[in-house]
């Protein structure tokens, strides 16, 4: 099951995050109080959405055995006055694919895990724990 720790400590906003043996960092530009030590929350939400969706098009173009040499994901996020996030993906392929093909992934890029989670929207349960739980 997919896991994740932050710590953030009195370096601002600077946050160190593992997940599984992988070691990441967040933090806020500083025009927003940090030291622009690593990408967003917001940028590493749309990390994963853009990271998703090359996986899942690369593996779903191997199994058709189509001739795609790599695929490239833009996701750029809008927040609008309300805080809404609305994100635009962009897809391009290095390959000579038929109109069919490129449509075909189109729609399978509407179905990635986290596509899926993001639309379908996630339960969150918040509690307060104890410091020894803490990996």
């Amino acid at each position: 099951m997919p896991s994740a720790t932050a710590t953030t400590g009195l370096t601002n906003f600077s946050t160190a995050i593992r997940s599984g043996r992988h070691v990441l960092s967040a933090d806020e530009p500083p025009e927003r109080g940090g030291q622009d030590a690593g990408p967003t929350p917001t940028d590493l939400l749309l990390a994963a959405l853009a990271a998703c969706t090359g996986i899942t098009l690369r593996m779903y173009a191997e199994r058709k055995s189509w001739p795609v040499d790599a695929v490239h994901v833009v996701v750029n996020g809008t927040r609008s006055a309300d805080q809404t996030l609305t994100v635009e993906r962009i897809l391009t392929f290095d390959a000579v694919l038929t109109e069919e093909q490129t449509n075909r992934l189109a729609e399978i890029a509407e179905r990635t895990p986290v596509t899926l989670s993001l639309k379908s929207g996630i339960a969150i349960h918040t509690r307060i724990g104890s410091r020894q739980q803490m990996p």
